[in-house]
């Protein structure tokens, strides 16, 4: 393994900037539901408590080392309820969204987006943030995950009326993502502003290749992701966008995002992707969170680990995170997630790639 005076977030920094850091960065994607489920606790219980979500994250960092850290994974869809939304708690698993916000175009105009500012929900989630950038200092990244515009537009719209709506209502579609990009913005302003955000994560499943086709990408998903990934740029922010599913047809699109990385799902080839995009975007991914992480025994983790990190580095290593295809299903083994993190970090990658 190579020897390092690197931080864990100058490393990341190093491969969002397409250049090979000296050893590889690694990290789950988002892991809400799992580190919940590991700690004993629930969404709710952690939806108004600070002190308790901060140390929930925490110790996962502290066990596990990761060089990113995720807050508020999971909790996407309560800050719906920050506008009025109807929230359900499940005893296993993220929240839901029990009704859409908005039913007609009308409703847009009804929705009071200083709401958010003073929604407890919302305010525990930037506190707990603060609060794990400050114990964790300066040295590993610090990230909060929220739904990209699609998705968020989906949510408030439903999410079956959002899909038909795309080919018989098109600029009600237009007009609920324009919205959704100011909601967004307005989520995370308070913890850029402050210096505790230097990098956001944008989870769009939603608008994964098995739903949409690439032409829709391209229509309803491609010009808001850029507007807020512009915004988050004139901030001097960095964004990391995950989008579900087979999304090989739509590669091109997520370098022309402006995006710093794309995190890629396990039905993406990795090696295609870095060929197709690699030269424009850092690719983070793909090991099989369900599959692999979840269900395989230490064995299937090394095997899928070490194939995929062997397919990134015949193209090379150069922009490139080592991370799951997706989020953590709650059962993921802690030995699996450690042997996948250990082989990451100490792959050697000054002979490949």
């Amino acid at each position: 393994m190579s020897t390092t005076t690197m931080t864990p977030k100058e490393i990341v920094f190093t491969a969002l900037d397409r250049k090979v850091p000296p050893r590889l960065p690694v990290a789950p994607f988002g892991g809400g539901v799992w580190t919940i489920f590991r700690s004993g606790t629930t969404f709710k219980e952690l939806s108004t408590d600070v002190d308790t979500m901060t140390a929930t994250i925490l110790k996962i960092h502290k066990e596990f080392q990761q060089d990113i850290v995720f807050s508020g994974s999971g909790f996407n869809n309560l800050y719906v309820g920050a506008l009025g939304g109807t929230i359900k708690f499940r005893e296993v698993g993220a929240p839901d969204l029990v009704e859409p916000m908005i039913k007609d175009r009308s409703d847009i105009d009804k929705l009071d987006l200083d709401k958010v500012d003073h929604d407890p929900v919302v305010n525990t989630i930037r506190e707990a943030t603060r609060n794990i950038k400050k114990a964790i200092g300066d040295e590993t990244l610090v990230t909060m995950t929220c739904w990209g515009p699609f998705t968020m537009g989906a949510q408030l719209y439903e999410v079956e009326r959002y899909m038909r709506a795309i080919a018989k209502d098109k600029e009600s579609v237009h007009a609920v993502n324009e919205f959704a990009v100011e909601f967004i913005k307005r989520i995370y302003e308070p913890l850029i502003d402050d210096g505790t955000m230097e990098m956001v994560t944008i989870s769009d499943p939603t608008v994964s290749g098995d739903l949409c086709s690439f032409r829709q990408f391209k229509e309803f998903s491609l010009p808001y992701t850029k507007r807020l990934v512009e915004w988050l740029k004139e901030k001097g922010v960095r964004s990391l966008l995950h989008v579900c599913g087979d999304t090989r047809k739509s590669l091109e699109f997520f370098a022309e995002t402006g995006a710093d990385c794309v995190s890629l799902d396990a039905k993406v080839d990795i090696k295609e992707a870095k060929e197709k995009i690699g030269d424009r975007i850092c690719i983070s991914g793909n090991i099989n969170p369900v599959h692999v992480l979840d269900q395989g025994d230490e064995a299937r983790v090394r095997e899928f680990t070490e194939e995929t990190l062997k397919k990134v580095g015949e193209v090379g290593f150069g922009g490139y995170i080592s991370m799951p295809g997706c989020d953590n299903p709650p059962s993921v083994p802690d030995e699996n997630m450690k042997l996948f993190f250990k082989i990451s970090k100490e792959w050697d990658i000054g002979t490949s790639g």
